[in-house]
């Protein structure tokens, strides 16, 4: 199995409000995706982070191998969540794959 984690931060210029909307579109929309992708065998978005962290939200997600994680970054059901919930949302990612 292969873990792959994502660290976000967001944009500064979005305000409190806009960030807790944009958290959980990106929450339901990468999570809306278990069912839909081949390969997934877990995915969660942490959107409550404490006030010591200092990124703003993080994927959790599982994929059965390799393979599977290199499909889903293609897939185009991801990408449509990644161009249209996250990308133009977002500063910063920060991401490690590794195998479990």
């Amino acid at each position: 199995m292969v873990k792959h984690i994502i660290l976000w931060t967001l944009k500064d210029e979005l305000s409190a409000d806009e960030k807790l909307k944009v958290k959980q579109e990106i929450k339901e929309g990468l999570e809306g995706l278990k069912d839909e992708v081949p390969g997934i065998v877990e995915i969660k978005v942490n959107i409550n982070g404490l006030e010591s962290s200092n990124v703003d939200l993080m994927l959790d997600s599982t994929f059965v191998d390799e393979a599977a994680l290199k499909a889903y970054s293609v897939n185009p059901l991801h990408v449509a969540v990644a161009d249209g919930k996250v990308r133009p949302f977002t500063a910063q990612r920060c991401c490690l794959d590794y195998e479990v």
